[in-house]
């Protein structure tokens, strides 16, 4: 029987990955923290809704005997989908839910979080714990965190998301810019505020294409909406452009000019936005990446395989990365965590390495003279 049971395991972020993560574990009485830099799970805002996908979040889930949660906190119907072209012409819907539902059924980010903390032992995620550095300590890790705390681990997993913190320990390789940027905003109570953009969206998704630019709504169960434009920027665009993202009349400006050629009723979100808008450039892992592995310090999620989010796969790559590192840890035929680690890894690095180019193709369609038919046939082959 291997000893990695008997150490110390210390994650790093609480995100789905980290939290599904440390509850396979927990399950099999590993030694699991979490150690995450908000002060408390409701410290930032929640973003768009999440489809899980059958062979990948759902059966990390399943494995974790979450599912009856999850089916009491899903939204059936929110994955009903209406492709429009620039001018608010529907030009495909798929309502077919209830032959769908059983694979790729939505949930809110909130409720989901909820649900992997409510699965965990108390006091499993130390709040407030912003990580500043890592020391090699005699076969195991120091952790030193912004507020002066400093831990001990045996084994350190990098959960903490896309600009990971971690991940230079590991690995230098940096990802690539995809040349696409996103500028994310929400609307709160969007029946009342937009209610042509409400009926629109039909309590689903809204994926709109038009001069090679994208634009995506999501309903989401607390009455708002998330949207996202998609733009063909240089990567230093956000900073470059002289657009303070806090000022919605600033924001305002830039749509009108960039979606000159699209429909008013577009510009209803943003005028109705409850937020500062937020600028995100579009990064992916290069596809061939690979390291040496290290018997106590490994990676899952975006921290190993950042990716645009055009395929869908973020979260539920995430979680099968904390379903397979989970069987690995506790697989016997491993005599040490260097080769289980070492497993993991390779099985993860190739299956991100197929995901990541599909997804930079879809990226890639979706922003171009092709997107809505690229689109529907995706949607409609389903």
């Amino acid at each position: 029987m291997n000893n990695i049971k008997n150490k110390k395991i210390a994650i790093i972020g609480a995100g789905p990955g980290g939290l599904t993560l440390a509850r396979l574990l927990q399950m099999d009485g590993f030694n699991i923290n979490v150690y995450e830099r908000d002060t408390d799970e409701n410290a930032r805002p929640k973003g768009a809704t999440l489809d899980l996908h059958e062979e990948s979040g759902l059966a990390a889930l399943q494995a974790a005997g979450l599912m009856d949660a999850f089916m009491a906190n899903y939204r059936p119907g929110a994955d009903r989908t209406r492709i429009v072209d620039q001018q608010g012409n529907i030009v495909f819907e798929d309502n077919d839910t209830d032959n769908r539902e059983a694979f790729r059924p939505e949930i809110d980010r909130g409720p989901l979080q909820k649900i992997l903390l409510d699965s965990l032992e108390k006091d499993t995620v130390i709040w407030n714990s912003h990580f500043v550095s890592l020391k090699p300590n005699s076969g195991s890790w120091l952790i030193e965190f912004k507020n002066g705390d400093i831990v001990q681990a045996d084994i350190v997993i990098a959960a903490d998301g896309a600009n990971s913190k971690i991940r230079p320990y590991i690995t230098p390789i940096k990802p690539f810019y995809s040349g696409i940027t996103i500028v994310e905003g929400a609307v709160y109570s969007s029946a009342t505020a937009i209610p042509k953009m409400h009926a629109l969206l039909n309590g689903g998704k809204i994926f709109a294409m038009g001069s090679e630019k994208s634009l995506i709504v999501s309903s989401k169960g607390d009455g708002s909406l998330v949207f996202y434009t998609g733009c063909n920027t240089p990567e230093a665009w956000a900073k470059e452009s002289g657009i303070d993202f806090s000022d919605k009349n600033q924001v305002i400006n830039w749509f009108k000019n960039e979606f000159s050629d699209w429909d008013p009723i577009w510009l209803e979100l943003f005028e109705n936005a409850s937020a500062a808008f937020v600028p995100r450039p579009q990064y992916c892992m290069p596809l061939d990446q690979s390291w040496e592995t290290i018997s106590n310090l490994t990676m899952i999620g975006d921290a190993a395989h950042l990716m645009p989010p055009y395929a869908g796969e973020g979260v539920n790559m995430a979680m099968l990365d904390a379903l397979e590192l989970s069987q690995c840890f506790k697989d016997n035929r491993f005599q040490n965590s260097e080769e289980a680690v070492s497993a993991y890894e390779k099985q993860m690095l190739k299956r991100a390495s197929k995901t990541a180019d599909m997804t930079m193709q879809s990226t890639e369609a979706l922003h171009s003279t092709n997107a809505l038919n690229y689109l529907i046939n995706i949607i409609g082959g389903e």
